[in-house]
């Protein structure tokens, strides 16, 4: 089906704005409930505060046709007590969208089952509403005390074990609370959103080119992909030619990223996660060679500055050779690595069944990325809604059954050997010329679907008539895939939490923008 095919099958008014088909508020759910029923699942929800144009506030959602693109519903709402009615009543994916909305904009999501703040918990006062138009992004907030109810299970024999927010380490604050009967978890919730940069609020009325750090700043793992979706929004918006050089360059920058941090996840799920410490070790020293690859190559050990509006960094016929070569010993090794972890049956024994997501769970949350290809669900925005130049290099997309840690496990390990096919494909077939195009921001606005390590980015960015970003939405894959947590621990044993945690390596700062 193309869109055009579900546009005619949904019989979707005419009237677009901002890229989006406008429906009434009334009816978004059963639009909604028709776009999924038709094979075009929600991915993506974000609100705007249009007050200055008279109309009041909009919500927008977002549904994917693979191998054809998005169809974006807009229901405009009243400028006194903005509301509609709830998706997630439904559709399962809309959860934590619509809180988000209602802690962003006040937008209140009718009937929806679980109203809770979502990202402004206890200490935020009540009614502070950062994304609105007349926020201050310097506002200085009193100290609040709002409390925040947790789910808990009650019986004989049951306990609760809370963990964090504050853990060892130098991971991020997060709280997690565990109902559990002996070592058995019964359930699992977790409670995010600690640190809020306010990513989207500081980027308003910047030039892209000013808004690039705090973008590359978003997950300090992933800025290429960060960078990448934001720039393919903006050249979008902007119709923005980006020079083929540099499209295929971000190929190479985009899976250096991915091999980088498939490393790491190997390593940390074989060593921190099950004390098989030689998986760690070996992990952990490739990841230490390609960032020092990627400092001689781009200048950033986590590749900032790699992508950049209008273009890419460069690079020369001798930086390629020494990258192949580089590349060349850590596959090498990495086999060896991976030869010893599947013969080894303490680890996999610790891997398989364990931490178990079901494909109808995956695709229920929304679920990104390896989460969603390890159970199952065949999704690559690499492959389904091509940008940069992957439409030139044929992306295999790599799935699994299981859903379990050994199956996220396998997926990496296949991952990091189509990754290292892509970027060798695309320096042979790197064409001449310039890698950096003029960038002249325009008015208008776009949407751009980015496949990173973790899973797909959505920025949907919007210029003013001066060239400045009048709302930037950006969903982080993590932010769909932390609530399967949910799903994936009860059933388990509470040591097995740290394993189920490493086999996604989800991310709290991108998440809590």
């Amino acid at each position: 089906m193309t869109i055009d095919s579900l546009r005619s099958s949904l019989r979707l008014p005419a009237l677009t704005l901002f890229g989006a088909t406008v429906v009434p508020s009334a009816e978004l759910p059963a639009y909604a409930d028709a776009c999924a029923a038709h094979g075009a699942p929600l991915v993506f929800m974000y609100g705007t505060d249009e007050r200055a144009a008279g109309i009041g506030f909009a919500v927008h959602a977002v549904f994917a046709l693979p191998g054809s693109g998005f169809v974006t519903l807009r229901s405009v709402l009243p400028a006194e007590k903005p509301s509609y009615p709830s998706l997630t009543r439904t559709i399962m994916a809309a959860h934590w969208f619509e809180r988000l909305m209602q802690d962003q904009f006040g937008i209140i999501a009718e009937g929806h089952p679980d109203p809770r703040r979502l990202i402004h918990h206890e200490n935020v006062p009540e009614g502070t509403y950062p994304l609105r138009k007349d926020f201050a992004w310097d506002a200085k907030l009193p100290h609040a005390d709002v409390p925040y109810p947790m789910h808990r299970v009650e019986g004989r024999g049951v306990y609760e074990i809370p963990v964090g927010p504050i853990h060892a380490g130098v991971i991020e604050p997060g709280h997690f609370r565990f109902n559990v009967r002996g070592e058995r978890i019964l359930s699992l919730e977790g409670k995010l959103f600690f640190t809020h940069k306010g990513v989207e609020k500081l980027v308003e009325g910047k030039t892209p080119a000013e808004a690039l750090p705090f973008i590359e700043r978003i997950s300090g793992d992933m800025p290429v992909a960060h960078t990448l979706a934001f720039a393919e929004a903006v050249e979008r918006a902007s119709c923005i030619s980006v020079p083929k050089r540099a499209r295929m360059l971000r190929v190479v920058w985009s899976e250096l990223e991915r091999i980088t941090m498939h490393l790491f996840d190997m390593g940390n799920m074989g060593g921190n996660g099950t004390g098989f410490t030689f998986m760690a070790a070996q992990g952990f020293r490739m990841v230490e060679e390609m960032r020092r690859m990627h400092a001689s190559l781009a200048g950033h050990r986590y590749l900032r500055g790699a992508v950049t509006p209008g273009g890419a960094h460069d690079l020369s016929q001798e930086a390629a050779a020494g990258m192949l070569r580089t590349l060349a010993r850590i596959e090498r090794d990495m086999k060896d690595v991976l030869k010893i972890a599947y013969g080894t049956d303490g680890l996999m024994e610790r891997f398989e069944t364990t931490g178990v997501l079901s494909r109808a769970a995956a695709l229920a949350y929304g679920a990104r990325g390896i989460a969603a290809r390890a159970s199952g669900v065949d999704t690559d925005a690499r492959r389904d809604y091509p940008y940069a130049a992957y439409d030139e290099l044929a992306v295999n997309v790599v799935t699994e059954k299981a859903g379990d840690v050994a199956a996220r496990f396998k997926v990496r390990a296949r991952e990091f050997e189509e990754s290292l096919r892509l970027v060798r494909a695309a320096l042979a077939a790197l064409p001449e010329g310039k890698a950096q195009a003029p960038a002249i921001a325009k008015e208008g606005a776009a949407l751009a679907a980015v496949e990173s390590w973790r899973g797909t980015i959505y920025d949907w960015v919007r210029i003013g008539a001066d060239g400045r970003i009048d709302r930037a939405a950006i969903s982080d894959p993590s932010f769909s895939n932390w609530p399967l947590f949910g799903e994936i621990g009860p059933g388990n044993i509470v040591p097995d939490f740290p394993l189920c945690n490493k086999s996604l390596n989800l991310s709290y700062s991108g998440t809590d923008l």
